[in-house]
């Protein structure tokens, strides 16, 4: 089994999370939604079970994710290593229900799936322990 971080690290990692957010409101008031995207996607998942810890991702990844405008732009650049977490992200934003982030998600999905294949869905949901 992982080793997942204790709830009283949890401070740490919402921290940390909060720099990694305003480094991405930088990348997208430069018009760079990609690089804040990759930004998003670094580090995330971090190894916790604290919900705290989770929600506080989803917000930065889901910003990011809204941001992007050039799906196919997006996914040339886009480098293999963030395939699986993106697909994460984007089936909690399926999940939220919200209909501007299921339509986004949803057209992400689809380039995302021709790009990296029916692979990277079953291992998104096979994997139960590194969820966001």
């Amino acid at each position: 089994m992982a080793d997942f971080v204790e709830s009283e690290n949890a401070e740490g990692i919402i921290i940390r999370i909060e720099q990694k957010s305003q480094k991405i409101e930088t990348l997208l008031k430069q018009y760079k939604p990609v690089e804040a995207l990759k930004t998003a996607l670094e580090g995330s998942a971090p190894r916790t079970m604290d919900e705290r810890c989770k929600s506080a991702n989803w917000i930065v990844a889901h910003r990011a994710i809204m941001a992007i405008k050039d799906v196919d732009g997006m996914m040339a650049s886009l480098d293999p290593e963030y395939y699986d977490i993106l697909m994460k992200y984007l089936y909690r934003g399926l999940s939220t229900g919200d209909r501007p982030t299921c339509e986004q998600c949803l057209r992400i999905h689809e380039k995302l799936t021709q790009r990296a294949g029916l692979g990277c869905i079953l291992r998104c949901l096979a994997d139960t322990e590194n969820t966001v």
